[in-house]
């Protein structure tokens, strides 16, 4: 063998070790990139399920994961007996994601025709919000209606269970119960003063919803709801009812602008009943007018005229220079010219006692009295009855009146103020004032809460209340102002008429009148107090006796039925007028029955 064929084998085996590692090496450095790979997997993974797993968490849930409310429902309002008075009825709105409703725009005019309004209409709303997740497109369906929407199963459209307030007794409680907006809140009334206890607190859940919007599982519940409270009101339906009626029917009958009632319990000052006209429908808000949801008997003020006679009484008689028979008055002629202004009367009176003045309603012998006392005592006593002041009910928007402070009362003020012009009250202010004078000087708060705590006070002596009571119950009887308009059957009125010229701008209106009535029964042992005032009268009378004692009767009677109070006057029939002094001061014949659509048509205020 040469030389060249033992060198050949050498050479490849150099060539072969050249050539590059050995499988072993080529297995270390697989395995070590395979080790590499695999801790940097972990580590991500310990990334993403342990340093940054809130993060996705959270990003993962806010695909997938809502947190959705539990509706609630509004607690009842019941009247004093029980009877519902404004009670939440299920409802169901329907609601949409518009970016999946609009990949699906062919459903879009079965949509409309199920929701009842213009497809073009409803498909451009879905454009104009195609970047949120959650739009109402309709709300407070009927249950019936609002599942025949959903059975259409048009992808993206979803239910949402609400509650709508409903009230029974519609127009006749409606300025007391207010009303309620879309969401269920109070906006006016008692349901917007006692919005916090009825509406409750709304729950909350957590759900996961599918693309679609669909609710596919419940996670957890993330706040228990807690459903609204009720509430009994010191109201009773039926005499609220009564008022309604009788209000109306007068109101049509003499053309008014507007008229108000307002009843109270003598002894704890709780609202039976608030009767405001014109009205409105609180479950169609909607179609009213400010003016017709105003509650005049809280909100409107009015010069109160004759019927804050009995509050200067009150004056003259807690000053000691006066009795209810002493000293004689005298209003002879019917006029006082006072400081360039007549201060008149419908007749000449004569010669009257203090309870004269009152039982005809004497605008001079007010003035008289009034000029007799010390300014200061006649402001207290009208601020203690409770005149420029809130009555405190809690009702919302209510007003205080207008009283001005007595050091700057000038002369003529003073004696004008005696006949009740120059100071504005409420409706609820002046029978709450009647109500204090019934209950022996002490002064309620008036509440609409059935059994509510509420501060009583005494403003007068019991016996200046008693003596009160008994002037005022010559108004109802012959001679009267009242008789026989506020008579009630087998029962004693006592009361006060009062017929105010309206104001208006530099002056007072000479055809514009303000009728009004206030009074108590039994007189005996007074159980309930009402306030009517019908605003500005245009057919037949418009005296306060004629127009507003009418409706004072008929409710009250019918109240003092249905509450059961017994008769106080059974058999008793006055013959002739009440003998006001060992002389009889004042006349004594018997009233002439006046038709109201043939009532004078002068009047003094």
């Amino acid at each position: 063998m040469s030389w060249r064929n033992h060198a050949k084998p050498a050479a490849r085996q150099g060539r072969r070790h050249a050539a590059g590692p050995s499988a072993r090496k080529r297995m270390v450095v697989v395995v070590g990139l395979l080790g590499l790979v695999s801790i940097g997997l972990v580590a991500r993974a310990f990334d993403l399920q342990v340093v940054r797993k809130q993060f996705y968490q959270r990003q993962g849930d806010a695909r997938f994961l809502r947190e959705v409310p539990i509706p609630v429902s509004r607690g009842t309002i019941f009247d004093r007996n029980g009877e519902p008075l404004a009670v939440s009825t299920p409802m169901m709105s329907i609601w949409a994601n518009p970016s999946v409703v609009l990949d699906n725009d062919e459903r879009i005019p079965q949509l409309a025709q199920a929701l009842g309004v213009d497809a073009d209409g409803l498909k451009a709303q879905l454009v104009q919000r195609a970047d949120r997740e959650f739009v109402y497109l309709r709300r407070q369906m009927a249950p019936a209606a609002a599942q025949a929407v959903l059975d259409l199963d048009i992808p993206g459209i979803n239910g949402q269970r609400e509650f709508k307030r409903y009230y029974p007794s519609g127009d006749v409680t409606a300025h007391v119960l207010g009303f309620t907006n879309i969401d269920d809140r109070g906006q006016e009334g008692l349901e917007l003063a006692y919005d916090d206890w009825l509406a409750g607190k709304p729950g909350a859940k957590r759900v996961i919803r599918d693309r679609m919007g669909h609710v596919v599982e419940d996670v957890e519940q993330v706040r228990a709801p807690k459903p609204g409270q009720n509430l009994t009101l010191s109201i009773d339906r039926r005499i609220q009812f009564l008022a309604y009626s009788e209000l109306k029917n007068t109101l049509e009958k003499s053309q008014a602008d507007s008229g108000s009632m307002v009843i109270l319990d003598v002894k704890t000052g709780e609202v039976l009943a608030m009767v405001n006209l014109p009205t409105y429908n609180p479950n169609a808000v909607n179609g009213s007018k400010p003016e017709q949801r105003r509650n005049r008997s809280m909100t409107d003020v009015f010069e109160p005229g004759s019927t804050v006679k009995p509050i200067l009484l009150a004056a003259a008689l807690s000053s000691g220079k006066y009795t209810p028979t002493s000293p004689i008055i005298d209003t002879t002629g019917g006029h006082w010219f006072f400081q360039g202004h007549d201060i008149h009367d419908t007749h000449n009176w004569g010669l009257l006692t203090p309870t004269g003045v009152i039982t005809k309603s004497s605008n001079v012998g007010a003035a008289h009295i009034a000029m007799q006392l010390d300014t200061s005592l006649m402001y207290d006593t009208y601020r203690a009855f409770g005149f420029g002041n809130s009555t405190n009910s809690g009702f919302p928007g209510e007003a205080a009146g207008y009283l001005q402070v007595g050091v700057k009362w000038r002369p003529l003020e003073k004696a004008i103020l005696g006949y009740g012009y120059g100071l504005n009250v409420t409706v609820l202010q002046l029978a709450n004032a009647y109500a204090t004078i019934a209950d022996g000087g002490v002064m309620h708060s008036p509440t609409f809460i059935k059994g509510g705590d509420n501060d009583a006070k005494t403003i007068i002596d019991p016996q200046i209340a008693r003596e009160l009571v008994g002037m005022l119950e010559t108004t109802t009887q012959p001679g009267g102002t009242a008789a026989p308009y506020a008579w009630i059957a087998n029962y004693t009125v006592a009361g006060k008429t009062g017929t105010a010229h309206k104001a208006t701008a530099g002056g007072y209106s000479k055809n514009n009148y303000g009728a009004a009535f206030a009074g108590m029964v039994p007189a005996t042992n007074p159980r309930l107090v009402a306030a009517v005032v019908v605003d500005n009268p245009r057919k037949g009378s418009y005296y306060g006796g004629l127009v507003s004692g009418p409706i004072f009767a008929k409710v009250m009677a019918g109240a003092l039925r249905l509450l059961d109070i017994p008769p106080d006057n059974i058999g008793r029939w006055y013959v002739g007028g009440p003998l006001q002094s060992p002389d009889g001061l004042t006349g004594s014949k018997p009233p002439v029955a006046v038709n109201i659509e043939e009532a004078p048509e002068d009047v003094t205020p």
